[in-house]
């Protein structure tokens, strides 16, 4: 699509989203631009222009002279991502209409939850939500459904127990093979007739009898793809094979340095290494050693191919579903310890202040003297000792380090801390949120939830990784007159989220003051003053909930959270696509050669964020899954929570000692009849008056606990 199409298209956009917003209200052109903030002479006349086209397309009407409005029989058609609540109900979220559509069950028009739809969007009703229907289905999200196989005597039915799910899929006769009632099934869409409630389908392969239904439904609701294609493995076996000696002598050698790894302690891809060498009193060298994944994943081959459609690595509570195949991401770019590995590194000398006086990036060479966990690497700092006992050490046995480790842990944590309060006082926004983590069984069942907080060895990490990230942006903005690049970008929180989250953190006592000085300072004030306490859990996520959604595009806008005006993804290769893209960009920009062309990064980029998001939810719909999977011994259990979501359906609430989130329906509400307040974020009580508000403490009783759904239901007791 051509620039002048793709702005043509934009300007008409914007131009129906001020009408949308105001459906009974007329403009004339000077306030449909002062709407959309145009003041000049060629603005104006390109919305003239504009408006003049939507008339002739019956968009819009003009009932008085220089006057327009909807037309009455308009018939704006959006294009946008269907997203199905479990209550059946639909919204399109799409670029070309600011707020999300609502499309009624009936008027799904056999969408699925995450199809691309074309959309005609109605006139909507007084205050409410745009309305819609479903014209077209213009992409599946997927094709292929797992579900459990019922046989009857001459048909039978896949139900996909999924409650975004309106529909199971009709078996024939000729299509039953040998399957019987109760396997898991994989099964795809056949046809589906017109006057069908159901699709007809065909069942490609069973899993097994009940094996995992809810996990693997996971898998395939956000079309995630376990297993790689033979033609990928071979690839990956083929390039373990190879000899690299002569790669080795053309790098940058650094195997004599000091080097280490500090990883969770089930970590099975090591993408960073940390090398140290005391060059004098007041001045260290300190390297940030990645792996070389663009190495050995070249453009165009098979594996970076598939490395490309996947986008990311994908986390679940049980289970990893890699980027690249194990071949790769566990063995050949692993940095694993007393092991030779290529890297591209980002090589530091700081002083003890944390500033930066050298800076060198390129092609390397290390050895890894030793692999830590968080857990090691912490008790290492805490300590000042050598020694690592069997009751923190990874194999449970008492170890030795590496000479030199503790003090290159010690002069580095001391650095990264002065980095990290440097970074807090320019604007930057700490998350100390707590991270839940489930101790599973031989059989993957959930039976202990313990927490997790940042400790200064993750801390530690954490500042290295961003000093790279942030200085490779910076070096190839420098040397590059017009860099085509893919930087993570994050945009400044919207102020109504943040009008929200102050009335909500006010309730328990704390403030937020929006009006002076710099918002991120008040946030991480009110983040801080939240800390070890019951809300604190609830005001992280709701802070969260207020900021924008980091992205990836080659139009740089600057990082918000972290307060840099450049930023990219350089430090996690094996499990994140736009970090090979990136290490490819630098090593072009390094050896004086051509750069991938914008248009083409900002594809790859987009593409990146769309897997990201899937990605997200997927884990999301994992830790949730494994949550009532945790509460389903549990039933009929008290527990102190706090309100944290409304919804029309009824509220959220979050168990303090477990942090389990399970929903209140508004109907359970006893005592009264509770009205709906969407400005308030509450319910009320007709004839008491009683609240149920964001942040409310209130005891409850979990009355069931749905795997299909992924749902907890509480009813609140006094």
């Amino acid at each position: 699509m051509s620039k002048k199409k793709k702005h043509q298209i934009d300007l008409e956009r914007k131009i129906a989203n001020v009408f949308l917003k105001n459906p009974n209200k007329e403009f004339n052109y000077k306030q449909i631009s002062a709407a959309l903030k145009v003041n000049d002479t060629k603005g104006r006349n390109e919305i003239i222009k504009m408006i003049s086209k939507m008339i002739n397309k019956k968009k819009l009407i003009s009932p008085a002279r220089g006057k327009y409005a909807l037309s009455n029989n308009q018939n704006i058609i959006i294009e946008g991502v269907l997203e199905i609540t479990a209550s059946g109900r639909g919204y399109v979220v799409s670029d070309q209409i600011e707020e999300d559509v609502m499309i009624e069950p009936r008027r799904l028009n056999k969408a699925f939850n995450g199809d691309r739809v074309e959309v005609l969007v109605r006139q909507r009703r007084e205050k409410g939500k745009p309305e819609g229907e479903v014209l077209e289905i213009k992409k599946r999200k997927k094709e292929k459904f797992i579900g459990v196989f019922e046989r009857k005597e001459d048909y039978g039915f896949v139900n996909t127990r999924n409650a975004r799910m309106y529909t199971d899929f009709f078996i024939k006769k000729e299509d039953l093979g040998n399957y019987k009632t109760g396997e898991t099934v994989v099964v795809e869409i056949k046809k589906w007739e017109e006057k069908k409630e159901s699709p007809e389908g065909r069942i490609l392969k069973s899993i097994g009898e009940k094996k995992e239904v809810e996990a693997y439904s996971i898998l395939y609701e956000h079309g995630l793809s376990v297993e790689f294609p033979n033609k990928v493995e071979k690839e990956a076996e083929k390039k373990s094979k190879e000899n690299n000696d002569n790669e080795i002598k053309e790098r940058k050698d650094m195997r004599d340095a000091l080097t280490f790894t500090i990883d969770p302690d089930d970590a099975k891809d090591f993408d960073d290494a940390i090398s140290f060498v005391e060059e004098k009193e007041n001045l260290f060298e300190i390297g940030v050693h990645i792996a070389d994944v663009s190495f050995f994943v070249k453009e165009g081959t098979e594996l970076d191919k598939e490395a490309k459609s996947r986008a990311t690595s994908v986390y679940l509570v049980d289970r990893v579903i890699p980027m690249l195949p194990e071949t790769l991401s566990n063995n050949l770019c692993s940095l694993r310890p007393n092991e030779d590995k290529l890297t591209f590194s980002a090589i530091f000398k700081i002083n003890k202040k944390g500033e930066v006086k050298e800076e060198w990036f390129g092609k390397t060479v290390i050895r890894s003297n030793e692999r830590l966990s968080y857990q090691e690497a912490k008790f290492l700092i805490d300590s000042k000792t050598a020694i690592i006992p069997k009751e923190v050490s990874l194999n449970n046995k008492e170890r030795k380090v590496e000479k030199g480790i503790t003090k290159a842990l010690l002069e580095t944590n001391e650095i990264a801390e002065k980095i990290r309060k440097k970074r807090i006082g320019q604007g930057a926004i700490i998350f100390d949120k707590t991270e839940i983590k489930f101790e599973l069984d031989e059989n993957k069942h959930p039976i202990k939830i313990r927490f997790k907080k940042a400790e200064n060895a993750n801390k530690l990490i954490e500042e290295l990784m961003l000093l790279a990230n942030k200085r490779v942006a910076e070096r190839v903005q420098k040397f590059e007159k017009k860099p085509n690049f893919v930087y993570r970008v994050h945009d400044k929180p919207d102020q109504e989220k943040l009008k929200n989250l102050k009335t909500t953190v006010e309730r328990f006592g704390h403030s937020l003051n929006l009006s002076k000085g710099s918002v991120a300072k008040e946030l991480n004030a009110l983040l801080l003053a939240v800390n070890g306490k019951k809300e604190q859990n609830l005001i992280d996520t709701l802070t969260i909930r207020s900021m924008s959604k980091a992205e990836y595009t080659t139009k740089n806008i600057g990082h918000y959270g972290l307060s840099f005006s450049h930023y990219t993804h350089f430090t996690s290769p094996i499990r994140r696509y736009p970090d090979v893209l990136v290490h490819r960009v630098l090593e072009a920009s390094l050896n004086k050669t051509k750069i991938k062309n914008e248009e083409e990064l900002e594809e790859l980029a987009e593409h990146s964020t769309e897997k990201e998001i899937h990605a997200t939810k997927a884990e999301r719909d994992s830790i949730k899954l494994t949550q009532v999977k945790y509460m389903q011994d549990k039933i009929g259990k008290r527990y102190e929570a706090v309100i944290s979501g409304v919804i029309q359906r009824g509220v959220f609430v979050e168990v303090v000692d477990n942090k389990c989130e399970g929903l209140v329906k508004a109907k359970d509400l006893a005592g009264d009849f509770y009205v709906y307040d969407l400005k308030n974020h509450m319910f009320q009580g007709e004839r008491t008056g009683k609240k149920y508000q964001l942040g409310d403490e209130v005891s409850v009783v979990l009355q069931g606990a749905d795997l299909i759904k992924k749902q907890l239901d509480f009813q609140v007791v006094s």
